[in-house]
């Protein structure tokens, strides 16, 4: 087995794992180690998607609630035990736009893993495309 990650970037899915106490079992020593160690990072990119899976097209409920709100959530989730914020810099957002290999052009999955590149931080996610990306070689996947 190799060593644990001393630092992880969390999916959005995987941010909404941990805040609701269902992360799988396989992952969950990743993460509390990263915890402990150098931190459990989380983009504002997931911000964004909560608040895009909060607030859905017109004629569509939401798939998730997040309670008092989306805002309120988020905070709560950010104030927890070894997580810290991961920077949205110029240079992750340009990365982002010409991202090496094939991948699909989902803005926030780009986002994301520009900035696990940028960090070199592995990217916990359980998204197929992510994980196949990373299987190329373009970014390190902690798949879930």
């Amino acid at each position: 087995m190799s060593p644990l990650p001393d630092a992880v970037l969390l999916d959005t899915c995987a941010v909404i794992w941990l805040a609701r106490g269902i992360f799988p079992e396989r992952e969950l020593p990743i993460i509390v180690h990263a915890g402990l160690q150098g931190g459990i990072f989380i983009s504002p990119i997931s911000a964004w998607e909560v608040g895009l899976i909060a607030h859905p097209r017109s004629g569509r409920l939401p798939k998730l609630q997040f309670l008092p709100d989306p805002k309120g959530w988020f905070a709560n989730v950010m104030a927890g035990p070894g997580i810290k914020p991961a920077a949205f810099t110029p240079d992750i957002a340009i990365d982002a736009s010409s991202l090496p290999g094939e991948l699909h052009g989902d803005p926030g999955d780009r986002i994301l893993i520009a900035t696990a590149r940028n960090t070199r931080l592995p990217i916990v996610t359980r998204d197929e495309k992510i994980i196949a990306y990373g299987a190329a070689g373009h970014v390190q996947v902690i798949a879930c």
